[in-house]
């Protein structure tokens, strides 16, 4: 009987709140046993430390982030077998089903832990000729009578390029093309790509072998046109398209690993439209978030698993977690949660100021907005104001916007570049007034130029020492300089002092857009 009432509250519990799915790559965990298929910093006792001591700390310190974490379902990468996932069972026992895949020559596999009811368990093949890497862990879950898939992915690494990870995209949305587009499925996982993949691979010669085409965005369908899937088409397409959820959380917040402390969205959860306009498994809009706690990132550094170097071989520390950062979701299977774009839409507040664009991925209709100031110009590029209001840069066509002019504008189209917000598209419908626009530039020296709420802002009076394209504050603190044109930066080594700078982001980091040597002057 007792057994009874703590199964019966446990799905009482379960089922008042939100199911949480979430997905993780733990960075290489391996066991003790020699497979003879571990990568070499892990075979067992060797000169890398990886001992019992090590591994110990490895699988406590992981079982701490899946317990803080406390996801329904948790997708996992780089698990080297099925034994290793009973183990992490066992020290989790809230976690009562879990499923894994591996191919049998490989190094590591994927799988899911889980406190409600698995189906079944199949995989999806993704195989090469000369290359081994993993499957796609498809895995169908039962939630209170609500049956739904969850396809969880680790696709190559760049260091081949984007050719494979199309492979894989062609290979999944064949896939889920056999599956009717009422039913429910989300797509999870490591998939090796960013969020905006099409747009940060371009320039690589080694990663562009497609001729620009990438799986995440243009074979599983999260942009149309190079224009991403959004709220306000995803239910309007006929294609079978994909909303990526980092479209939920501010630019500048959207990173699951660093690299040379830029921010990079390899982990992502895509969902079709099924779960926003059905009966059974609905998304809860802007419930996607970024795991973080302190033990897991501080100081804008993820804290990884370390490993030093001694000569050729890597040494095993004993601390840290993983290079990746958990990112999770809410779902709901409540009937007042479903049709949730309509309610978005009926709760959506009119566009009216600068500040309102930046909450915008894109635009469905367009934009008025009057008493624009125009702060900053150079040749075709602006940057515009409103009082009591935030700056925005127009990326071109502003050749006919004149500096301290005020003017009411259509806005037709934005865009995120990086992670810096632009206007691309833009109607003058009014001129008005001259203005003693420099009243709207910020003091450099008054704010904190790195927080991302005044990106886009012209400031002045910010003086420094010059050093690799640094301008350093103090001894400590620098903010990057940056110019299409390198030839305009200061020079190594000179003072200078900010007169009206463009204050920018590029992929989390702030920066000052230097677009002509007015920006500044050499010398105290």
């Amino acid at each position: 009987m007792l057994k009874f009432l703590i199964i019966s509250l446990f799905f009482i519990s379960l089922n008042a709140n939100n199911l949480k799915i979430a997905t993780y790559n733990v960075e290489n965990l391996f066991d003790l046993k020699n497979d003879n298929s571990e990568y070499k910093e892990f075979i067992p006792n060797s000169k890398s430390l990886w001992n019992q001591k090590n591994f110990n700390i490895k699988i406590e310190n992981l079982v701490k982030v899946l317990d803080n974490l406390d996801a329904d379902i948790i997708a996992l990468q780089e698990i080297e077998n099925r034994e290793l996932m009973i183990l992490l069972q066992k020290k989790l026992p809230k976690y009562k089903y879990y499923s894994y895949v591996k191919y049998s020559n490989s190094a590591i596999g994927l799988g899911f832990l889980s406190k409600i009811e698995i189906k079944s368990t199949n995989h999806v093949d993704v195989k090469f000729r000369t290359r081994l890497f993993r499957p796609i862990l498809e895995t169908t879950f039962i939630y209170d009578d609500v049956e739904f898939k969850v396809f969880n992915n680790h696709w190559p690494s760049k260091a081949v390029g984007e050719s494979y990870r199309v492979k894989y995209a062609k290979v999944l949305q064949d896939r889920v093309k056999e599956i009717t587009k009422d039913y429910d499925y989300i797509l999870i996982g490591d998939f090796n790509s960013d969020y905006n993949e099409f747009e940060t691979f371009k320039k690589s010669q080694k990663l562009n072998n497609t001729s620009g085409v990438t799986g995440i965005n243009q074979i599983l369908n999260t942009t149309i046109d190079e224009k991403f899937v959004t709220y306000e088409n995803i239910l309007k397409e006929e294609k079978r398209v994909h909303y990526n959820l980092w479209l939920d959380i501010n630019s500048s917040e959207r990173f699951s690993t660093k690299f040379k402390n830029q921010n990079n969205t390899p982990d992502s959860i895509l969902i079709p439209p099924a779960l926003f306009d059905n009966k059974n498994l609905s998304y809860i809009p802007n419930s996607f978030k970024v795991f973080k706690p302190n033990y897991l990132y501080e100081n804008g550094k993820i804290i990884r698993w370390e490993m030093s170097k001694n000569g050729f071989n890597k040494i095993h520390k004993g601390e840290g977690f993983s290079d990746h950062l958990p990112i999770f979701a809410e779902f709901s299977i409540k009937e007042k949660d479903r049709n949730s774009i309509k309610q978005i839409e009926q709760n959506k507040e009119e566009i009216k100021t600068i500040s309102d664009l930046y909450k915008e991925e894109k635009l469905s209709k367009p934009i008025f907005i009057n008493d624009v100031i125009v702060i900053y110009k150079d040749d075709d590029k602006a940057i515009i104001k409103r009082e009591n209001d935030r700056a925005i840069f127009i990326y071109k066509n502003a050749q006919h916007l004149k500096l301290g002019f005020s003017y009411n504008i259509q806005v037709n189209q934005i865009y995120t570049h990086y992670g810096l917000k632009e206007i691309r598209d833009f109607v003058i419908e009014e001129e008005k007034d001259l203005k003693n626009y420099k009243y709207l530039f910020l003091d450099g020296s008054n704010i904190n130029i790195f927080d991302f709420k005044y990106e886009n802002e012209v400031i002045t009076n910010l003086k420094g020492k010059v050093k690799n394209s640094k301008l350093f504050i103090n001894e400590k603190q620098y903010i990057k300089l940056y110019a299409k044109d390198r030839n305009i930066l200061p020079k190594n080594g000179e003072d200078i002092t900010i007169l009206n700078g463009h204050l920018s982001s590029f992929r989390g980091n702030m920066q000052i857009h230097i677009h002509n040597t007015t920006d500044y002057k050499v010398g105290n």
